[in-house]
C-alpha cells in the first residue's frame, strides 16, 4: 500500500488507525478494497508527526478531534502539552540553578557524620522545628522516623541545606519538592548536574517534533478548509 508504504508502516497499521479513527474511513470499491485519498494521506502525516512529539495518547487525542469537526478540543489538547513543556523546561533551569547552589554554597557548620534530631537541624539552618515538619509535609524532607523522634541523615541535612537556599531564593515548596526528586533521581549533585545538558537537549528535541506535528496537523487543518480530497492515493483490501 504507498500509503502506508510512505510513512514507514505497515497495511495494518493504517487500518488500524482508521479503526481508531486517527484517519478519516475509506470508501470501498465494489470488490471491497480500501481507497485512501490526500484526505488520507494528509491526516496519516499529520498524526505519525504529532506522535512524533505529543505521544501517541494525545495524537489520538487531536486528531479524533479534528475528524469530528471539534477544533477546539484539539487545540486544547495541544495547549496542555506546550504547557507541561514549559514546566518541563523551568523544572530543569530550577535544577541549573540547585546545582549551582550545591557547587558553590559552603555549609553553616561542619556535615554531621551521622544522623541528626530535628532540634539540631533546625538550629544549623536557622528555622524552627516547625519550618522542618513543614518542609516534610511538602515532600521536601522524609526523615527516619520513630514512634517519638526524626532523625536526619547526611543526605537529609544536604537536602534541607538545598531547599533553604531556595526558599531564600523564592521557590515554592512544590517547586523546592521537584527539585529535591530530581536531585534523587540523578543519584545526587554531581550526577545531577551532568544531567541537566541532557534533560535540556531532550527537551529541546521535543519541543522541535512538537513543532512539526503542529505544522503538519495546520497543513491538513487547511486541506480540510480547502477539499476533502478526491484524488485516490492507493487502494487496498
Amino acid at each position: 500500500m504507498d500509503l502506508a508504504r510512505a510513512h514507514g508502516l505497515s497495511a495494518q497499521a493504517v487500518r488500524n488507525y482508521e479503526q481508531a479513527g486517527m484517519i478519516p474511513p475509506a470508501a470501498r470499491t465494489g470488490s471491497g478494497y480500501r481507497v485512501y485519498t490526500d484526505d488520507h494521506a494528509g491526516a496519516l502525516d499529520a498524526y505519525v508527526a504529532l506522535v512524533a512529539g505529543y505521544g501517541h495518547r494525545a495524537a489520538g487525542a487531536i486528531m479524533r478531534s479534528v475528524l469530528r469537526g471539534d477544533l477546539p478540543t484539539a487545540l486544547a489538547v495541544l495547549d496542555t502539552a506546550h504547557g507541561q513543556l514549559q514546566r518541563d523546561r523551568e523544572t530543569v533551569d530550577r535544577l541549573a540553578s540547585a546545582a549551582v547552589v550545591l557547587a558553590t554554597s559552603t555549609p553553616a557548620a561542619p556535615g554531621p557524620d551521622g544522623p541528626v534530631s530535628v532540634g539540631v537541624l533546625a538550629h544549623r539552618l536557622g528555622v524552627t522545628p516547625a519550618t522542618l515538619r513543614k518542609w516534610e509535609r511538602a515532600g521536601i524532607l522524609a526523615p527516619a522516623r520513630s514512634r517519638t523522634a526524626r532523625a536526619y541523615s547526611p543526605d537529609d541535612v544536604r537536602d534541607a541545606e538545598l531547599a533553604h537556599l531556595l526558599r531564600r531564593g523564592g521557590y515554592l515548596l512544590d517547586r523546592i519538592a521537584a527539585v529535591i526528586e530530581q536531585v534523587h533521581a540523578a543519584g545526587g549533585p554531581g550526577p545531577l548536574a551532568a544531567s541537566i545538558d541532557q534533560w535540556r537537549e531532550r527537551i529541546t528535541a521535543r519541543g522541535r517534533a512538537m513543532l512539526n506535528g503542529s505544522a503538519r496537523l495546520a497543513d491538513y487543518l487547511s486541506f480540510l478548509e480547502l477539499n476533502r480530497g478526491d484524488a485516490p492515493v492507493s487502494s487496498d483490501v
